[in-house]
């Protein structure tokens, strides 16, 4: 079987699945597992990640003004890859190429992949997908083992905060630090697996603009630092960004966590359970064990 996936998330479903010698096409983003960077990329983007929050929500909002997509397919190396399957998504055409334009392009294909589209916004969802991408790739006992290991992990979190009583802290999920964004679809639910309530989000809804003053309403007890696509340093800078602006002064005395969101959060793939176990460290942690120190920083 040849696949191509054109979502990070999917890549990484495939990984865990034990099918990433099928892949024959990935997108510019995927970077995990080390394996799937040799493989022939089937995208690209005409918005510089490395910018900081404002440079890159401008441009953005430029490219989106023009009527420009945020991401482009290689049309013609997708056609040469012959893949039986294609894996999509059709959830945020801010995070990778539109369900659509790959619709377009497989029509031309021959032979004519199946696609299978991803639009998970819960964790349950994320699940689900995962086994749907099991059953297309003739895997769907690896699907089942990978589903029971992941129940299981939040299980164990569930019961060390259940058994010690553990208080649930006021958590604020920041996806964007400018303009200004809480963490939506399935962070929320994350936080609330993880020992915290979200004040800012609802489950499953789509990530929002907030103003300050509704964080600072909201009055957090940990501000999570989680920018959509920033690695752990960037969100570590982003943090220390925002709680030195004199705006911030209010939160200075709350409790600040960063995450790497790019492999933790944003990706609504397998890792969303590592990125629940670094949230509960940051929610209780002296009962939950340090996540790697590439996961998450507390910020003193």
């Amino acid at each position: 079987m040849r696949v191509v996936s054109l979502l990070p998330a999917a890549t990484e479903m495939v990984d865990v699945l034990g099918a990433l010698a099928s892949l024959v096409g990935v997108t510019h983003e995927c970077d995990h597992p080390a394996a799937a960077r040799s493989c022939p990329r089937m995208t690209g983007t005409a918005i510089d990640m490395t910018a900081d929050a404002a440079t890159v929500d401008a441009q953005v909002r430029r490219v989106a003004a023009a009527g420009m997509p945020l991401f482009t397919l290689d049309a013609a190396a997708l056609r040469t890859a012959r893949p039986d399957v294609i894996l999509t998504q059709a959830l945020c055409d801010v995070c990778a190429v539109s369900e659509e334009d790959v619709r377009h392009v497989a029509a031309g294909c021959d032979p004519i992949p199946r696609l299978v589209t991803l639009n998970a916004t819960t964790l349950d969802g994320v699940l689900s997908d995962l086994a749907r991408v099991g059953d297309a790739l003739g895997r769907p006992e690896a699907a089942a083992r990978w589903r029971e290991t992941a129940v299981a992990r939040m299980h164990r979190v569930h019961e060390t905060l259940k058994a010690a009583r553990a208080p649930r802290p006021r958590v604020a999920a920041i996806e964007w630090g400018d303009p200004l964004y809480a963490a939506g679809h399935w962070t929320p639910e994350l936080v609330r697996r993880a020992g915290g309530i979200d004040v800012l989000a609802t489950p499953g809804a789509h990530s929002v603009p907030v103003t300050l003053d509704t964080i600072q309403q909201a009055n957090p007890e940990l501000i999570l630092i989680a920018p959509c696509g920033y690695d752990l340093p960037r969100a570590v800078a982003e943090a220390q960004r925002l709680r030195a602006h004199p705006d911030w002064a209010w939160a200075r005395d709350r409790r600040w966590a960063a995450l790497d969101a790019n492999a933790l959060l944003s990706r609504p793939g397998p890792r969303l359970i590592d990125g629940l176990e670094a949230i509960a460290h940051a929610v209780a942690p002296t009962l939950l064990p340090s996540p790697p120190t590439d996961h998450l920083v507390l910020l003193s």
